[in-house]
C-alpha cells in the first residue's frame, strides 16, 4: 500500500522508514524550530511568508537547514503535490517544517558539549498530515472557552516568542490545569504581570467597536494569521492596533477571537467560565471570515463545520 511522503535529511521518504534518532537535540534538548503552512484547495497558503519566518528563528538560534530559503519553498511544494493525491477533494493539508541541531551522539545533557556539537549536522524534515476540521468544529458553533492557568508565558528576557519552537513543557502544564475546569478548554496564558498573550496554538484577539486589538508583538509569536487579520481590517476600515490586554478587557470585549493557520480565525465566546459579549460567535467574525474566504477560494466556516468526523 503506497504511503505519503516525508523529506527527511535531504530525501524524499514514505512515512514508514521516516524515523528520528532518540539521541537527536530535538529529543534529548527540546532544541527544534519549526512553523507550519495550510493548503487551500490543496495550492498552500501564504507558503513563503511562513518559510521567511521559519529562517528568521533558524538564524536567530543558530539552527540553520542545509537548503536555502528558495531551496524549501520548492520541496515544500513538490511534497504537497505528492501528498495531495492522498486527499478527497474537500481535504486540505498542513505542512510541518522543522530543524534541530541534530543528533548528540555523545549525550551530556547540554548542547554545547565540548567537542560534540562541532560535527553534528542539523535535523530537518517537513511533513505533512490531514487538517482535522472536525475538531474545531465546536468553535464555530458554540465559540471557545479558554481559560487562564497559573502557569506563565515565558517571558521574552527568557526566550523571545518570536521564535516558533518546540520547547513547549509550560503549554502542556498549562493545558493540565486547564482541562481541570473544561475539558475542551483552550488555556490563555497571562504574561508575569498579568497581560494576556497567547495560546499553545493561537494568538488570541480581542474586539471594541470598530477596532481590533492584539496583544503587543514584543510579547507574543508573530502569527501569520493575525498578518492576515491586520491585513482584512485595512479593507474593511476596521483600526488594528497592538496594546497591553487584561483579563477585565476580555470580558469586556464585544468579541474575541483565535487566530491560527488551521482553521483561521474562530470566536471565543467564554473566559474562565464567563461569558464575552452575548455569548455567541459575533457578526465581525464573519465580516472578516466572509472576506477572509473570497481570498482563498474556500468557505473556510462551511469547509469545517461540514467535515466528517474521522472513523
Amino acid at each position: 500500500m503506497s504511503e505519503p511522503f516525508v523529506y527527511l535529511k535531504g530525501e524524499f521518504v514514505r512515512v514508514s522508514q521516516a524515523h528520528i534518532a532518540f539521541y537527536d537535540a530535538a529529543v534529548v534538548l527540546g532544541a527544534t524550530v519549526t512553523d507550519m503552512t495550510r493548503t487551500f484547495g490543496h495550492i498552500p497558503y501564504r507558503l513563503e511568508d511562513h518559510v521567511a519566518r521559519f529562517y528568521r528563528s533558524c538564524r536567530y538560534t543558530g539552527i540553520m537547514p542545509q537548503i536555502t530559503a528558495a531551496e524549501t519553498i520548492e520541496v515544500a511544494e513538490e511534497l504537497i503535490r505528492r501528498n495531495a493525491e492522498f486527499l478527497l477533494p474537500d481535504q486540505e493539508l498542513a505542512l510541518v517544517k522543522f530543524v534541530s541541531p541534530g543528533e548528540l551522539r555523545l549525550y551530556a545533557g547540554a548542547a554545547g558539549a565540548a567537542g560534540a556539537a562541532a560535527d553534528i549536522v542539523p535535523t530537518y524534515c517537513m511533513h505533512t498530515f490531514f487538517l482535522p476540521f472536525s475538531l474545531w468544529q465546536h468553535y464555530f458553533t458554540e465559540g471557545a472557552h479558554v481559560v487562564t492557568p497559573s502557569i506563565r508565558h515565558v517571558p521574552p528576557q527568557c526566550v523571545d516568542p518570536r521564535i516558533k519552537c518546540r520547547s513547549r513543557m509550560h503549554w502542556w502544564l498549562a493545558d493540565r490545569q486547564s482541562h481541570l475546569v473544561d475539558p475542551n478548554a483552550v488555556s490563555l496564558c497571562l504574561d508575569l504581570n498579568g497581560n494576556v498573550t497567547e495560546t499553545g496554538g493561537s494568538n488570541f484577539l480581542i474586539s471594541n467597536g470598530n477596532e481590533i486589538i492584539s496583544p503587543r508583538s514584543r510579547h507574543v509569536l508573530a502569527g501569520i494569521s493575525v498578518q492576515t487579520v491586520a491585513e482584512l481590517c485595512h479593507e474593511l476600515g476596521i483600526a488594528f492596533v497592538e496594546r497591553d490586554i487584561q483579563v477585565y478587557d476580555v470580558i469586556n470585549a464585544d468579541e474575541a477571537f483565535l487566530a491560527s493557520t488551521p482553521y483561521c480565525l474562530a470566536p471565543v465566546t467564554k473566559i474562565n467560565g464567563l461569558p464575552i459579549g452575548d455569548g455567541k460567535p459575533g457578526p465581525l467574525l464573519h465580516r472578516l471570515l466572509n472576506l477572509w474566504s473570497e481570498r482563498v477560494g474556500v468557505n473556510i466556516v462551511q469547509q469545517i463545520t461540514s467535515s466528517q468526523v474521522p472513523q
